[in-house]
């Protein structure tokens, strides 16, 4: 089976067609079914800060509409209906989705469609703003990007969000090197922050190249955390390389793992994310 290229902050442009190479439709569907628990459990959130900022850039009206794609648990969802925004959700997985749905149950104003963004109907309805919070790389850009912008009001935005995976230092990965070679050489299990970067910036610029978005701003901010080490092996669990892998060496893996971590960093585990935001503002049609 082939990797993820970066742990679910796509490395390359090529993501989706490998994807959807590889896997059916309903695989895709279905990618995080079983990691929905887990991923709600573990996955970062998106920071305060930077759910502010996207509102400001896109100029979000009191009580916008949202459209998000690819909304998973509702981590996102939450951040911006607390902000008072009406939000449709789309997720094509039905247990995330009916966890969205349990996470969101307070906000009246949100709406969760166990759908995909490509057979969801765009009908008449128009957005103030398209959200994708690090789930927009799983979906063609030749439907991506001008769907997206068909759903828009004009004036209206794109937003994306994402998260890289916590993850340790290098020094500590160092440590862990036999580990992946024993049990999954195929997994590449440390980034460089600069790497990181660099692949986002590639995403943001595709949004410009797609010719239906222009006025791209980015923000990044870095995290450091702290995961006590069953936390950290439950978040592995929501990430691609770690999916894809068969479930007797994944499991093979992940007690190696802990087994090696709990001996070099006890149950406390330093770790560090980049949390990134795009708004990339709708081509105005030419009148």
């Amino acid at each position: 089976m082939k990797n993820d290229p970066i742990d679910d902050s796509p490395q390359e442009f090529t993501w989706y067609e490998q994807i959807a190479r590889d896997y059916t439709l309903q695989q895709r569907k279905d990618w995080y079914s079983n990691a929905a628990e887990a991923y709600d459990k573990t996955r970062p959130r998106y920071p305060s800060q930077l759910v502010r900022r996207a509102v400001e850039l896109a100029q979000l009206p009191e009580m916008g509409r949202i459209l998000e794609v690819g909304c998973g648990p509702g981590i996102a969802t939450l951040a911006f209906a607390r902000l008072g925004f009406s939000i449709l959700a789309l997720e094509p997985s039905a247990a995330a989705c009916d966890r969205a749905r349990r996470n969101c149950a307070e906000y009246s104003q949100v709406a969760i469609a166990n759908t995909t963004f490509e057979a969801w109907e765009l009908g008449t309805e128009t957005f103030d703003a398209v959200l994708g919070a690090t789930s927009f790389h799983w979906i063609s850009p030749d439907i991506a990007y001008p769907k997206a912008a068909a759903a828009l009001k004009d004036g209206g935005s794109l937003i994306l969000l994402w998260n890289t995976p916590p993850q340790p230092n290098e020094e500590l990965y160092s440590v862990l090197t036999d580990v992946y070679r024993t049990h999954a050489p195929s997994v590449k299990p440390y980034e460089t922050r600069e790497t990181q970067i660099k692949n986002l910036q590639r995403l943001g610029q595709v949004a410009l190249n797609s010719g239906w978005f222009r006025n791209l701003v980015s923000q990044q901010m870095v995290f450091e955390v702290t995961y006590c080490v069953e936390d950290y092996l439950t978040l592995l669990t929501t990430l691609s390389p770690y999916i894809m892998l068969e479930p007797e060496r994944r499991d093979a893996l992940l007690t190696a793992l802990k087994e090696a971590l709990e001996r070099h960093c006890g149950r406390a585990l330093p770790l560090s994310h980049l949390s990134v935001l795009q708004v990339v503002a709708k081509v105005q049609k030419q009148s």
